[in-house]
């Protein structure tokens, strides 16, 4: 058995082509693996506060120094941060806004990034600690982006991923949903379609 991590991010909850990517493949994966155990954050409902003194305390202070401010920071940070150590497969549903992954997922992504328990220092630089872990990343981008310079989701959240030690990666793009009903058909049934082949 398997555990899935998946990470909500979308604003909208009705019409939200990043949610109904989401659904599809839970349905797509819990028929290929009914034993495997999904579970479900959504950003957009519970919001993680984004990175801030208190949650910098509640890393660096020694426990007895702590304010209770600090500690809440530090107890948040560790239960999201043993969730996804947790995951065997990370799921992160992305809408594009303004070329880049919506901040709620930066948040989400500061408070799990850390050090000595997702990364360390060596004396040849950072090394990921997460090596074994596979990620799927769903896109929804009003655009046509995939290759061009204005795409800052994929670059970043592939660093992102090979900096704690996942190298194991996919990327679905439904791209053009803006566009006129050609290119938005189109794009979100190649989305589908390489979803499918991934689930």
């Amino acid at each position: 058995m398997s555990r899935v991590l998946i990470i909500e991010s979308s604003a909208r909850q009705q019409d939200s082509v990043s949610r109904q990517l989401t659904l599809d493949f839970i349905q797509q994966w819990q028929a290929a693996h009914p034993a495997d155990e999904i579970t479900v954050r959504d950003l957009a409902v519970n919001p993680v506060p984004h990175l801030d003194a208190n949650l910098l305390g509640g890393w660096m202070k020694p426990a007895e120094q702590r304010s209770a401010t600090e500690r809440d920071a530090l107890e948040r940070s560790n239960a999201l941060t043993d969730e996804l150590l947790a995951a065997d497969v990370l799921v992160m549903a992305a809408p594009m806004y303004n070329f880049t992954i919506p901040s709620t997922l930066k948040a989400w992504l500061d408070h799990v990034l850390r050090a000595g328990i997702t990364f360390k220092y060596t004396p040849t630089g950072p090394q990921g600690l997460l090596n074994g872990k596979r990620a799927i990343v769903l896109t929804a981008r009003g655009g046509i982006h995939a290759g061009a310079s204005s795409d800052h989701q994929e670059p970043y959240l592939r660093q992102v991923m090979a900096f704690i030690g996942i190298h194991d990666v996919d990327f679905i793009h439904a791209e053009g949903l803006n566009m006129s009903g050609e290119f938005h058909e189109k794009g979100l049934n190649q989305a589908k379609a390489k979803l499918a082949a991934v689930a």
